[in-house]
């Protein structure tokens, strides 16, 4: 069984990673350590140079990823700046940006990075489109899953429970992922 170790702290990466990557013969460990994050508009160069990194320190295979949320209306920001904007405006700043605006589509594309070690990094993505409400709603979740509605729902994210919320988003990145290592066995 292929193995990979996942870079990141966040329980419910670690879950979808599992969930997805394990059924396929790829075993998932993580770790939760401290990288560099460098400052670029593109969230591939932000999960590439992350777990490059990772790799080099930990001296094995890994995967990190870097997630952006793109508002049209907003011309693709907070982008690569989602964490900033999170915790300088929040949900409510966003939702304050957007008044009067008519066009409310968004999409999160989150960018996986799996670093051989000695090698260069390669990456998948996956997006998930939606709209932004007009007020928050919801009582799961964090951040602007309480204003964010992934097309195909009727709802924000934060009316899902965790188990329910994982399988809405798109896992196009990790099944791209699971592919490329499995052709490489």
């Amino acid at each position: 069984m292929k193995e990979i170790t996942y870079v990141t702290g966040n329980w419910a990466k670690i879950q979808t990673a599992k969930m997805i990557l394990e059924p396929m013969g790829i075993k998932v460990n993580h770790i939760k350590m401290s990288t560099h994050e460098i400052q670029d508009d593109d969230i591939e160069n932000i999960a590439n140079a992350s777990a490059k990194e990772a790799s080099e320190k930990l001296k094995c295979d890994v995967l990190k990823n870097d997630t952006g949320f793109f508002i049209e209306a907003l011309n693709g920001f907070p982008g690569p700046y989602t964490h900033y904007a999170d915790e300088h405006i929040g949900e409510d700043g966003i939702l304050k940006l957007l008044e009067g605006k008519t066009n409310r589509r968004a999409y999160f594309k989150e960018c996986f990075a799996y670093c051989e070690y000695g090698k260069e990094p390669v990456a998948f993505s996956s997006i998930t489109y939606g709209t932004i409400t007009k007020e928050k709603h919801g009582e799961y979740g964090w951040s602007w899953d309480y204003i964010f509605v992934a097309d195909g729902t009727d709802k924000t994210l934060a009316c899902f429970k965790d188990e329910e919320r994982l399988l809405i988003w798109s896992h196009k990145g990790f099944e791209d992922l699971a592919n490329y290592l499995l052709k490489k066995q």
